[in-house]
C-alpha cells in the first residue's frame, strides 16, 4: 500500500484504527493483509506500515487522536462535523489531536492539541447545525457503537 492508497483507506472507511483490533479497520492488518502478532514493529513489513502512516500523519486530512479505546485512530474530515456534535458523547478527551514531533535527539514525542482548539471554525459550524441522528447516521458503524461510551467503560453484566 503507498501512503496515498492509506490515506484513501481512511478516506473511504472515514476512521480506522493504526494497527490496533478494534470495531473499526486496522490500516496495518490491511497493509500486510492479515492478522500481526504482538507490534507491528516486529513486522517484517514494519518499513511499509511506518511510511504509510507516516504520510497519513501528516495529512490535513486526516486528524489522528485516540478516539476508539485508548488507540491510535485516523479519522477522515469528512467526518469531523460529526465528532464535533457527538464531542460530550465520545468524551472531549478523546478527540484531543495527537501530534507525533521529532526532538533534536531524534525521538518522537506525542504533542496533544485539546479538542476542540484543532478543530476549524467550518468544522464547528457544520457541526453545529447537524442533529445528534444526523451526526450519529454519518459513522461509520464501528463508531456509532461507542457513541455514550468512555474509554474503560463495560458493558452491563449479569445482575
Amino acid at each position: 500500500m503507498t501512503p496515498e492508497e492509506g490515506i484513501r483507506f481512511v478516506e473511504e472507511h472515514g476512521a480506522a484504527l493504526e494497527a490496533a483490533r478494534g470495531p473499526i479497520p486496522s490500516l496495518a492488518v490491511s497493509i500486510v493483509g492479515g492478522p500481526i502478532r504482538g507490534s507491528w514493529w516486529g513486522h517484517e513489513r514494519s518499513h511499509e506500515i511506518y511510511a504509510v502512516t507516516s504520510r497519513i500523519r501528516e495529512s490535513e486530512d486526516v486528524l489522528v487522536c485516540k478516539l476508539v479505546e485508548g488507540k491510535v485512530t485516523f479519522v477522515h474530515r469528512r467526518l469531523w462535523p460529526a465528532l464535533v456534535r457527538l464531542a460530550d458523547e465520545f468524551g472531549r478527551e478523546r478527540l484531543e489531536r495527537v501530534d507525533s514531533v521529532h526532538t533534536e535527539t531524534g525521538r518522537h514525542i506525542n504533542v496533544c492539541t485539546p479538542f476542540p482548539e484543532w478543530v476549524p471554525a467550518e468544522v464547528v459550524e457544520k457541526g453545529s447545525a447537524l442533529s445528534v441522528d444526523a451526526a450519529r447516521a454519518q459513522l461509520p458503524k464501528g463508531l456509532r457503537d461507542l457513541v455514550g461510551k468512555r474509554r474503560g467503560d463495560r458493558p452491563p453484566g449479569p445482575e
